[in-house]
């Protein structure tokens, strides 16, 4: 699947909600392709599946998830044929649905406290929630009504989950909502920043087309600290709700540094047109989260020979997930623990090999996991032609732009109510969540509790129980 960024704009432009889905199907990792991974459901299967559910009352799993997506009352409608009341519901609790569908960690959350999984096998709640979510963005169906208008204006800065989420919870509410987009193409992580076998563009995109016809304004080009001002803003809206995810992947502050590759960026170019995509034979991903895994499974279906994850620590602190860890292996990924890269080694600007330590685990830092020191007289070679760096994210640099008070992991502070210390400003997502904390779905439950918040605020009244 190739795009060029003037294709995925038109896309972005048209009504992409409205027209039928991608029919993907499921990809042998021989062959190359980032096609999306699982297939759809088919209506048989959906029936099948959604007929093995017990329908707890008090359901474990509805707990487990962030949202509070009533799954037994989303799954009972799929059993008896009333797909678009199934996505009703899940919708009323998360306007992304389709996304979580696809990229929430359901082995963990969801599907992880289904009552079946202790002995039979859990209910497939993730491919159910796409299943219902697929139904109504091929027919074009709109859900929701929308309460009366309220004369107030909102500014939403970023169009990932977290943005998305609250200017449509806002819209529903009444209120005229404006979000503010500095990158082309709308969507944020979604759009750029998840791999294409999780979630394809298509998708993100078809989400923001939704919120468009909630009403939404959106415009792009639109950066605040640069052709936006806070001022301005703030005299053009009565709230304000900062979405703006986190920054640019840190430096590795080692010699050599310019010739590795970004992952983040790996990752959007495999999205918008992985046949330009540079991939090497011998391809080393130094980092262990879930972009790393991404990283990796990008090398590896593009056709690098050999791809190595490298860690500074154990498997034990790898921030990835469990099941993301067993899928790299499944790849043909490889793991190199306890190795901490001190040189990039290249000759004529081609890289030939990455220099490293061996380390050993100390002391629990603040966040539980053990540190790691280098081993003395330790260094070895590892052999590369390229090199990509995923080791996360730097703090949002908003914070101190607009001398926001932050926590003491360097995200922006909130109180209960995603407000932040300047009044009216609120915040919610990956700017405000610590490592390990942040996923796509708390970032839209943050938008819609802020949203619920900044309603309130500007109303006096409580959110309607139904709308």
């Amino acid at each position: 699947m190739s795009h060029k960024i003037e294709d995925l704009k038109a896309c972005d432009r048209s009504q992409a909600g409205t027209r039928s889905l991608p029919q993907l199907k499921n990809t042998n990792p021989a062959n190359g392709s980032l096609a999306e991974l699982l297939p759809p459901l088919t209506d048989h299967e959906a029936l099948v599946e959604a007929n093995r559910c017990l329908f707890c009352f008090d359901a474990p799993c509805t707990h487990a998830c962030p949202t509070h997506i009533d799954i037994p009352g989303f799954i009972k409608k799929i059993a008896t044929d009333n797909i678009l009341g199934s996505a009703r519901t899940i919708l009323e609790a998360n306007l992304l649905g389709a996304t979580c569908a696809r990229v929430c960690p359901v082995q963990e959350l969801c599907e992880g406290a289904c009552v079946l999984g202790a002995e039979h096998k859990p209910i497939m709640i993730g491919r159910l929630q796409r299943y219902a979510m697929d139904h109504v963005y091929r027919r074009g169906i709109h859900i929701f009504q929308y309460a009366p208008s309220t004369g107030k204006r909102i500014a939403i800065i970023g169009s990932g989950p977290a943005g998305l989420s609250c200017a449509g919870e806002l819209a529903r509410l009444g209120h005229s909502v404006t979000v503010f987009e500095k990158r082309e193409l709308t969507g944020g992580l979604s759009t750029y920043g998840i791999i294409t076998l999780r979630e394809p563009m298509e998708i993100a995109l078809a989400e923001v087309e939704m919120v468009k016809r909630m009403g939404v304004e959106f415009r792009t080009g639109a950066e605040l600290c640069s052709s936006l001002t806070l001022s301005e803003l703030r005299m053009q809206s009565d709230a304000i709700f900062l979405g703006c995810g986190l920054g640019s992947t840190p430096q590795l502050r080692i010699p050599g540094e310019e010739h590795v590759v970004d992952g983040l960026a790996y990752i959007e170019q495999s999205k918008l047109d992985p046949s330009h995509l540079d991939v090497g034979q011998n391809v080393i991903v130094i980092g262990a989260g879930n972009t790393a895994i991404d990283c990796a499974t990008i090398a590896k279906r593009l056709g690098a020979r050999q791809v190595t994850i490298v860690y500074r620590r154990s498997d034990r602190e790898m921030t990835a997930y469990e099941h993301e860890h067993e899928f790299a292996r499944e790849e043909g990924i490889e793991f190199q623990f306890l190795t901490q890269p001190v040189r990039i080694l290249a000759e004529n600007g081609i890289v030939f090999g990455l220099a490293c330590v061996q380390m050993a685990l100390g002391e629990s830092d603040s966040c539980g996991r053990r540190t790691s020191q280098p081993v003395p007289e330790s260094e070895f070679i590892m052999p590369a032609d390229q090199v990509v760096k995923a080791i996360g994210q730097e703090k949002p640099s908003l914070a101190s732009l607009l001398g926001l008070a932050t926590a003491p992991s360097g995200h922006i502070a909130v109180n209960g109510n995603f407000e932040t210390n300047i009044p009216g400003l609120y915040a919610g997502g990956d700017a405000i969540r610590s490592s390990g904390a942040c996923s796509t779905v708390m970032a839209v439950e943050d938008g819609k509790l802020a949203a619920r918040a900044i309603h309130k605020q500007l109303t006096g009244l409580p959110v309607p129980e139904a709308l």
